[in-house]
């Protein structure tokens, strides 16, 4: 009964650049899901505009939730995505996209977005096939996690010494503090 047009609709300028100077990574992300448009509940489907800076990345994650569809709408993208523990090790499947060019990642594999042009940005839209795809951003929840993993233990997965881990996660607790 409460239920309106208002709920469908969502003046989201996603025609606008957004600002991906603020950003580490050099990039942008601006999703569109259950929690911003509420009509969207039920109906499994969710959209993201993504800004790349020159030389900005999407780094490495998953949605554990959504296979995803992205479509690149200005620029270039190097895209791809890992399997995971199969007989034939960890295989990549990438491709580098121009203006129009369209590439999935399936559901749960960890996949990146990187703008090879060093001077000119990118945009790209991607519909996700859940109304809450929840993203993990694997360097941020292995490196900045709260309270930290063990050195101990990060060192031996990653096979390096543990200043190396201590100095990655400097890089993690600094700015991001969620």
């Amino acid at each position: 009964m409460a239920v309106n047009a208002y709920d469908f609709f969502k003046a989201a300028n996603l025609d606008k650049p957004r600002d991906t100077m603020k950003s580490k990574v050099g990039s942008n992300v601006t999703l569109i899901n259950v929690m911003q448009l509420p009509g969207l509940n039920t109906l499994g489907i969710s959209l993201a505009r993504i800004d790349y800076a020159p030389l900005g990345q999407n780094p490495q994650h998953t949605h554990p939730r959504a296979t995803e569809i992205l479509t690149v709408l200005e620029g270039t993208l190097y895209v791809g995505f890992v399997t995971s523990n199969t007989d034939n090790g960890n295989k990549l499947f990438a491709k580098v996209l121009n203006k129009g060019d369209v590439f999935v990642f399936p559901q749960g594999l960890i996949h990146f977005q990187f703008n090879p042009i060093h001077d000119k940005p990118a945009v790209a839209i991607a519909a996700l096939s859940r109304q809450n795809p929840r993203a993990i951003t694997i360097a941020n929840a292995v490196f900045g996690s709260k309270p930290p993993i063990s050195y101990d233990v990060l060192a031996k997965a990653f096979q390096v010494q543990k200043g190396t881990i201590d100095w990655l996660q400097a890089q993690f607790w600094e700015n991001n503090h969620y």
